[in-house]
């Protein structure tokens, strides 16, 4: 399986991405046992049908680690030169307090170690309060470390529009901001895409799939509830499909995407990913891989197979008018993070 040119992404000069990222969310636990050996020999599949992207965190269990072996592994097997086609983006989410240089560089220097590179390909920074204005200082530092090559790129994760322009504002270059962005979740489109088409920073957008409710599993199902939300992810995202408008009507959302699917030959969660994928700013959608334990590397590559036309767009977008709206009930991006 060959992913066509459509799959890719010159997000800079020297990073090309594959606009589905791996999400490594899932190997924090909080998802089921992972075992690590037959995790890396997945990601080698996920690698050699095209999906060369990996978003990760500091705090998301082995996953650097992993990436740490599987770079061994790479070059073990394949080369120097294989590494070339893997991007790997870790993210740091300090508690926010007073940072000083060595604060940022010590934890730098430990992603660094644990994924066995020279340079992080790119780090997503998370501070969970605005009000503690330490986190400009944290970007300075790492601004430093940047120019100093230990960083390749810098980046943001669930800042809203506000803090956005007061990054960009004191010189900090950025190149991407990871937010929810779904067919339920649709509060990018309120401020947060126009600033950043303004000064060219791409959306990685999360949560596009609801955890895996927008799909066939859950068409026609009663409401789950307790145990039947057995993932973190589910549990999350069915606090959020609630706060949009409830279960008759993201039954109505499904019945909808459904009949488009069936359109297009693909499936509820193409449909989803690619309606994301569409809009402006967006560079790419992250999918969880549940490595070890459920791979959809083929459904996956469908969603660069096909192309929505307005008349789904427009009957896609008549059921998100019946929802909630959850700008003014949550607040902009990354505002559930803050409340």
């Amino acid at each position: 399986m060959k992913l066509p040119a459509s799959s890719r992404l010159q997000l800079t000069p020297d990073l090309n991405i594959c606009r589905i990222l791996n999400g490594m969310w899932q190997v924090s636990g909080a998802h089921g046992k992972i075992d690590q050996k037959t995790a890396i020999s997945h990601m080698f599949e996920y690698m050699d049908a095209g999906f060369t992207t990996w978003d990760l965190a500091d705090h998301y269990g082995p996953a650097e680690d992993f990436i740490g072996e599987f770079r061994r592994q790479l070059i073990a097997n394949r080369g120097q030169a294989a590494l070339s086609n893997l991007q790997a983006f870790t993210k740091w989410v300090p508690r926010p307090s007073k940072m000083t240089r060595k604060v940022v560089e010590d934890n730098i220097n430990i992603s660094l170690k644990r994924m066995d590179v020279p340079s992080l390909d790119m780090v997503q920074f998370h501070w969970w309060e605005y009000r503690d204005k330490n986190y400009l200082d944290a970007l300075k530092y790492m601004a430093e470390l940047q120019a100093e090559g230990k960083i390749k790129h810098l980046a943001l994760t669930n800042f809203d529009t506000e803090h956005l322009k007061i990054i960009t504002d004191a010189g900090i270059k950025i190149v991407s901001n990871q937010v929810q962005f779904s067919l339920v979740d649709r509060r990018p489109e309120v401020s947060t895409i126009e600033f950043c088409q303004q000064h060219d920073i791409k959306l990685f957008a999360y949560g596009t799939l609801c955890g895996g409710l927008l799909s066939e599993k859950y068409l026609g199902r009663p409401e789950p509830r307790g145990g039947d939300l057995f993932t973190v992810s589910l549990r999350k995202y069915k606090n959020m499909v609630d706060a949009w408008g409830g279960w008759n009507l993201f039954q109505e959302l499904l019945n909808t995407l459904k009949q488009i699917a069936d359109k297009h030959g693909v499936s509820i969660a193409n449909v989803a990913v690619r309606y994301i994928l569409d809009k402006p700013a967006v560079g790419g959608a992250i999918v969880g891989a549940r490595l070890s334990i459920s791979e959809h590397i083929e459904e996956n590559a469908k969603v660069f197979g096909f192309t929505l036309d307005e008349q789904d767009g427009d009957r896609i977008d008549s059921i998100s008018e019946k929802s909630r709206n959850l700008y003014e009930l949550i607040g902009d991006c990354g505002d559930e993070y803050r409340r």
